[in-house]
Protein backbone atom coordinates (compact mmCIF):
# COMPACT_ATOMS: atom_id res chain seq x y z
CA UNK A 1 0.00 0.00 0.00
CA UNK A 2 2.75 2.49 0.95
CA UNK A 3 4.74 1.39 -2.07
CA UNK A 4 1.73 2.18 -4.30
CA UNK A 5 1.36 5.65 -2.72
CA UNK A 6 5.07 6.37 -3.25
CA UNK A 7 4.85 5.19 -6.88
CA UNK A 8 1.76 7.35 -7.44
CA UNK A 9 3.55 10.33 -5.85
CA UNK A 10 6.61 9.83 -8.08
CA UNK A 11 4.40 9.47 -11.16
CA UNK A 12 2.53 12.68 -10.26
CA UNK A 13 5.83 14.50 -9.70
CA UNK A 14 7.10 13.32 -13.10
CA UNK A 15 3.90 14.49 -14.79
CA UNK A 16 4.20 17.92 -13.19
CA UNK A 17 7.86 18.12 -14.25
CA UNK A 18 7.00 17.11 -17.83
CA UNK A 19 4.20 19.69 -17.99
CA UNK A 20 6.56 22.37 -16.65
CA UNK A 21 9.20 21.54 -19.24
CA UNK A 22 6.61 21.54 -22.01
CA UNK A 23 5.29 24.93 -20.91
CA UNK A 24 8.79 26.38 -20.74
CA UNK A 25 9.63 25.07 -24.20
CA UNK A 26 6.42 26.54 -25.60
CA UNK A 27 7.24 29.89 -23.97
CA UNK A 28 10.74 29.96 -25.55
CA UNK A 29 9.39 29.00 -28.99
CA UNK A 30 6.76 31.72 -28.79
CA UNK A 31 9.31 34.35 -27.71
CA UNK A 32 11.70 33.27 -30.48
CA UNK A 33 8.91 33.49 -33.08
CA UNK A 34 7.91 36.97 -31.79
CA UNK A 35 11.52 38.16 -32.02
CA UNK A 36 11.80 36.90 -35.59
CA UNK A 37 8.46 38.50 -36.56
CA UNK A 38 9.48 41.81 -34.94
CA UNK A 39 12.71 41.87 -36.98
CA UNK A 40 10.83 41.09 -40.19
CA UNK A 41 8.29 43.82 -39.41
CA UNK A 42 11.19 46.28 -39.23
CA UNK A 43 12.18 45.22 -42.76
CA UNK A 44 15.21 43.23 -41.66
CA UNK A 45 16.50 39.97 -43.08
CA UNK A 46 17.62 37.39 -40.53
CA UNK A 47 21.14 36.16 -41.29
CA UNK A 48 21.81 34.02 -38.21
CA UNK A 49 20.45 33.12 -34.78
CA UNK A 50 23.47 33.04 -32.51
CA UNK A 51 23.31 31.29 -29.13
CA UNK A 52 24.18 33.56 -26.22
CA UNK A 53 24.42 32.86 -22.50
CA UNK A 54 20.68 32.68 -21.88
CA UNK A 55 18.96 33.21 -25.24
CA UNK A 56 19.47 33.56 -28.98
CA UNK A 57 20.82 36.80 -30.44
CA UNK A 58 19.77 37.65 -33.98
CA UNK A 59 22.20 38.95 -36.60
CA UNK A 60 20.08 40.78 -39.16
CA UNK A 61 20.42 43.32 -41.92
CA UNK A 62 18.37 45.96 -43.63
CA UNK A 63 19.23 48.36 -46.44
CA UNK A 64 21.42 50.60 -44.28
CA UNK A 65 22.74 48.54 -41.36
CA UNK A 66 23.66 45.20 -39.89
CA UNK A 67 22.17 44.51 -36.46
CA UNK A 68 23.68 42.26 -33.80
CA UNK A 69 21.41 42.25 -30.79
CA UNK A 70 21.24 45.88 -29.66
CA UNK A 71 24.30 46.92 -31.72
CA UNK A 72 23.98 48.43 -35.18
CA UNK A 73 26.70 48.69 -37.82
CA UNK A 74 26.26 51.16 -40.67
CA UNK A 75 27.04 49.36 -43.92
CA UNK A 76 28.75 52.44 -45.37
CA UNK A 77 31.21 52.47 -42.46
CA UNK A 78 32.34 48.83 -42.79
CA UNK A 79 36.05 48.78 -43.59
CA UNK A 80 36.70 45.03 -43.26
CA UNK A 81 35.29 41.77 -41.98
CA UNK A 82 37.32 38.89 -40.59
CA UNK A 83 36.52 35.37 -39.39
CA UNK A 84 38.41 34.62 -36.19
CA UNK A 85 39.22 31.33 -34.52
CA UNK A 86 40.30 31.84 -30.91
CA UNK A 87 41.03 35.50 -31.73
CA UNK A 88 43.22 34.82 -34.80
CA UNK A 89 41.94 35.79 -38.27
CA UNK A 90 41.57 32.99 -40.84
CA UNK A 91 39.59 34.79 -43.57
CA UNK A 92 39.17 38.46 -44.39
CA UNK A 93 37.56 40.85 -46.82
CA UNK A 94 38.79 44.46 -46.87
CA UNK A 95 36.77 47.22 -48.49
CA UNK A 96 38.56 49.13 -51.25
CA UNK A 97 36.71 52.25 -50.10
CA UNK A 98 38.10 52.06 -46.54
CA UNK A 99 41.37 50.14 -47.06
CA UNK A 100 43.42 52.73 -45.13
CA UNK A 101 41.17 52.55 -42.06
CA UNK A 102 41.24 48.74 -42.09
CA UNK A 103 45.03 48.71 -42.01
CA UNK A 104 45.19 51.34 -39.26
CA UNK A 105 42.87 49.31 -37.03
CA UNK A 106 44.01 45.68 -37.32
CA UNK A 107 41.66 43.24 -35.66
CA UNK A 108 43.06 42.11 -32.34
CA UNK A 109 40.89 40.53 -29.69
CA UNK A 110 42.18 38.92 -26.54
CA UNK A 111 41.90 35.16 -26.53
CA UNK A 112 39.75 33.87 -23.66
CA UNK A 113 40.66 30.45 -22.31
CA UNK A 114 37.58 28.25 -22.44
CA UNK A 115 38.81 25.59 -20.02
CA UNK A 116 38.03 22.81 -22.47
CA UNK A 117 40.01 22.80 -25.69
CA UNK A 118 37.38 24.17 -28.06
CA UNK A 119 37.71 26.46 -31.02
CA UNK A 120 35.81 29.70 -30.52
CA UNK A 121 34.43 31.21 -33.75
CA UNK A 122 33.85 34.95 -34.01
CA UNK A 123 33.44 37.54 -36.75
CA UNK A 124 35.08 40.95 -36.41
CA UNK A 125 33.37 43.71 -38.34
CA UNK A 126 35.81 46.61 -38.58
CA UNK A 127 34.23 50.00 -39.01
CA UNK A 128 35.86 53.33 -39.67
CA UNK A 129 35.19 54.15 -36.00
CA UNK A 130 35.99 50.85 -34.23
CA UNK A 131 35.20 47.17 -34.42
CA UNK A 132 32.23 45.02 -33.46
CA UNK A 133 32.83 41.43 -32.40
CA UNK A 134 30.05 39.01 -33.32
CA UNK A 135 30.55 36.06 -30.98
CA UNK A 136 29.39 32.95 -32.81
CA UNK A 137 30.42 30.61 -30.01
CA UNK A 138 32.17 27.34 -29.34
CA UNK A 139 29.15 25.11 -28.90
CA UNK A 140 30.24 22.56 -31.42
CA UNK A 141 32.78 23.40 -34.02
CA UNK A 142 30.53 22.83 -37.01
CA UNK A 143 27.56 24.85 -35.72
CA UNK A 144 29.67 27.82 -34.62
CA UNK A 145 31.63 27.66 -37.87
CA UNK A 146 28.42 27.78 -39.94
CA UNK A 147 27.12 30.76 -37.95
CA UNK A 148 30.42 32.60 -38.42
CA UNK A 149 30.42 31.78 -42.13
CA UNK A 150 26.84 33.07 -42.57
CA UNK A 151 27.68 36.39 -40.85
CA UNK A 152 30.99 36.74 -42.73
CA UNK A 153 29.38 35.97 -46.10
CA UNK A 154 26.60 38.55 -45.58
CA UNK A 155 29.03 41.33 -44.64
CA UNK A 156 31.49 40.35 -47.39
CA UNK A 157 28.71 40.34 -50.00
CA UNK A 158 27.70 43.86 -48.93
CA UNK A 159 31.32 45.10 -49.02
CA UNK A 160 31.75 43.74 -52.54
CA UNK A 161 28.46 45.29 -53.73
CA UNK A 162 29.37 48.71 -52.31
CA UNK A 163 32.93 48.53 -53.71
CA UNK A 164 31.57 47.66 -57.16
CA UNK A 165 29.09 50.53 -57.02
CA UNK A 166 31.73 53.14 -56.14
Amino acid sequence: MIRDLVAAGVALLLLILAASLGTTLTFYRKRRRQNRERERALGRTIIAEIPADDDLVLFTEDGRQFHYGAQSVDKDAVAAVRVLINGAPIAACVSKRHAAEARIQPTAFEDRPEGIARDRWDVAIERTNGAVLVECGAIRERISQELARAVFDAVKRDIELRDAAS
